[in-house]
Order: structure tokens, then sequence, then C-alpha cells
């Protein structure tokens, strides 16, 4: 897979700077909503014909690699 970079931009001056799929102002938590509310990807794209299957698979990548990053203090 190409690198997230190619797929993924964050700008302060697109949807307030949420990552986005490059060239476009869909968010990678619009395409995690979508997948979680049961849409499949062939939707996704039918639906937004600029999304490929790659700008998919780069917003779970992003968002995978995100989730690691995050540390967790449990309290108590």
């Amino acid at each position: 897979m190409k690198t997230l970079n190619e797929f993924i931009s964050i700008n302060p001056e697109i949807r307030f700077g949420k990552p986005c799929i490059r060239g476009t102002r869909i968010t990678v938590a619009d395409i995690l909503g979508w997948l979680a509310s049961g849409m499949s990807m062939e939707e996704i794209q039918s639906d937004f014909p600029e999304i490929r299957k790659e700008h998919i698979l780069a917003a779970l990548a992003f968002s995978a690699k995100r989730e690691q990053s995050i540390k967790t203090v449990v309290y108590g």
C-alpha cells in the first residue's frame, strides 16, 4: 500500500483540521461511520464516486495507527 500521506491530509482550513481523504472534504471519521453503520465499500463508492477502495483502506489504516499511539491511563 502507498503511504498514508498519499491518501490522507490534515489541513486546518478543511473540516476544522480533521484528517480527510486527500483532495476531498470527506473525513476519515465519515468513512468509519459509514462502515460502522453497515455500508459496504461498494455502497460508499457508489454514493461518493471520488472515493476509491484505496481511500477506504487508508482511512482504516490511519485509524488503526492512531489507535496504537494512544496511551491508556487506568486510575484506581
